[in-house]
């Protein structure tokens, strides 16, 4: 479990379902897995891959910014808390205003060096960054 502080100074813990955790006003979901007993929505996202419905993903996780920046405490967790969640986490750090072509590295020195695992994971978060962004 790693919290993460996004550009803007909102704040997003990251974790693996199923690891013990204190509670927050909203879990998004990444995939199948154990559901937390307080707030939460589920991203239809499997692992490895990228979500199956771009727009619902990034509903969630721009909900998930919002509530984190209005100072709500708010996370992302899958089943390994790796690679869906530092890409989810990376996506919200694109949300926030990070370019999209810097978003792995900058998470990988704040979450995990593993975070954001596959080419397609990567290609996706250059497909939510702004229009034109290089990527």
């Amino acid at each position: 479990m790693t919290e993460v502080t996004l550009p803007s100074g909102a704040r997003v813990r990251g974790r693996r379902l199923g690891e013990p955790a204190s509670p927050v006003d909203l879990t998004v979901v990444l995939g199948s897995g154990p559901l937390p007993p307080w707030p939460y929505r589920r991203v239809r996202w499997p692992d490895f891959w990228v979500p199956t419905d771009t727009a619902d993903a990034l509903d969630a996780l721009r909900e998930a910014h919002r509530r984190a920046y209005a100072g709500e405490r708010v996370e992302v967790a899958c089943s390994g808390g790796v690679g869906r969640t530092g890409t989810a986490l990376a996506a919200l750090a694109v949300l926030d205003g990070l370019p999209a072509a810097d978003a792995v590295r900058w998470i990988r020195a704040r979450y995990h060096p593993r975070a954001v695992e596959t080419p397609w994971q990567r290609r996706w978060l250059r497909s939510i960054g702004p229009p034109g962004e290089p990527g």
